[in-house]
């Protein structure tokens, strides 16, 4: 279980294909606070810790991304890439985004962005079997970073638009300030809306 507030960015270290697609990550925890088989989030990914070790400020650790993770999620695993980094929320930790599970339910697409004062608004397209689950107000996870929807606009197809802002403090600390049109991202819908969504389902059966 996480929150969406991202806790540091890592750096791809290298890659390499065996039956699953072994991942090493550079990072600024603390190696001693990274435990094998424990969880944490790679740009809204939940993954297994497998190995680790570097020392504090300069630590690495290794994951093994499925091919079936590798075929729903964004194309952020080469060598280089920067993701987002949460490790698993911990009883008595502070919940200060919303309930984020670490399953991505679906890729965006970067429509657009503009300066708002001092935040970028960015549109960003989401396929339509998420539709359903936006709503203004509403949260939603982006790369792994807990998000306010600020409009939604319905397409003709079935899919939608969706609008956010990103302040300069989410800008600076996350990935999110690299974006640009085009980019591609991970979407995890509100758990909330999921099981609201079923809820509604069932009654109209």
């Amino acid at each position: 279980m996480f929150t969406g507030i991202v806790t540091a960015v890592g750096t791809v270290r290298s890659v390499e294909q065996r039956g699953d697609l072994r991942v090493t990550m550079a990072c600024p925890y603390d190696p001693a606070q990274i435990a094998i088989g424990a969880s944490i989030a790679c740009s809204g990914v939940c993954l297994t810790v497998v190995d680790r070790g570097g020392e504090v400020g300069d630590a690495w650790f290794a994951v093994d991304v499925s091919a079936e993770s590798v075929a729903r999620t964004a194309p952020n695993w080469r060598e280089g890439a920067k993701l987002n980094l949460e490790q698993a929320l911990k009883l008595g930790d502070e919940l200060g985004g919303h309930i984020v599970t670490g399953h991505v339910d679906g890729v965006g697409e970067v429509l657009g962005l503009c300066p708002s004062g001092d935040s970028v608004r960015v549109g960003i397209s989401a396929p339509r079997e998420l539709a359903p689950y936006l709503a203004a107000k509403g949260s939603i996870t982006v790369d792994g970073v807990s998000l306010t929807v600020n409009e939604v606009s319905d397409q003709s197809d079935g899919s939608c638009h969706f609008a956010l802002n990103i302040i300069p403090h989410t800008s600076e600390v996350t990935t999110l300030g690299a974006l640009e049109q085009g980019s591609k991202v991970n979407l995890e819908i509100d758990v909330l809306a999921r099981y609201l969504k079923r809820m509604e389902t069932l009654r109209a059966a």
